[in-house]
């Protein structure tokens, strides 16, 4: 027991009166608690469905891939970029050939980086280039014929 008797206080706690914007701000919320309910149940089984996909582990791979990239990968990345700079510069006038000189300089560029790759991007281009120009002659074909 203590030797001296202290005098019992009686606190009371006294919240300040809500301003007309916190209780616009609270209506506001009750209002839309069903709707960000909602999305967060969508986001939620967007996000299983997104993981349990392969993109995830591609993109995985690509992140670590840019964490530990390989000797020299950085500047022959500047290099590429650079031909697609040079290729925006020199391609005034038509949209065509803001089109063709950017994506062709940076292509002449990451082959020069890449060959095997660029072979194998030439090889699977060419094979789809020459689907796509027989699918065009048969259909003018047909025009022609119906004619």
């Amino acid at each position: 027991l203590s030797l001296y008797s202290s005098p019992a206080r009686e606190t009371k706690y006294v919240e300040n009166p809500q301003t007309q914007l916190e209780e616009g701000v609270s209506h506001l919320r009750q209002v839309m608690e069903p709707y960000t309910a909602w999305c967060q149940v969508l986001i939620d089984s967007t996000k299983v469905k997104v993981d349990s996909s392969l993109c995830c582990d591609f993109s995985s791979e690509g992140y670590e891939f840019l964490q530990n990239p390989p000797a020299g990968f950085y500047p022959r990345l500047g290099v590429i970029g650079f031909a697609g700079i040079v290729g925006l510069f020199l391609a005034r006038g038509s949209k065509i050939k803001k089109l063709v000189y950017p994506a062709g300089l940076m292509g002449i560029g990451a082959s020069m980086y890449y060959p095997q790759q660029s072979v194998a991007v030439a090889k699977v281009a060419g094979t789809q280039l020459y689907d796509w120009s027989l699918q065009g002659y048969i259909a003018v074909e047909s025009l022609w014929k119906d004619s």
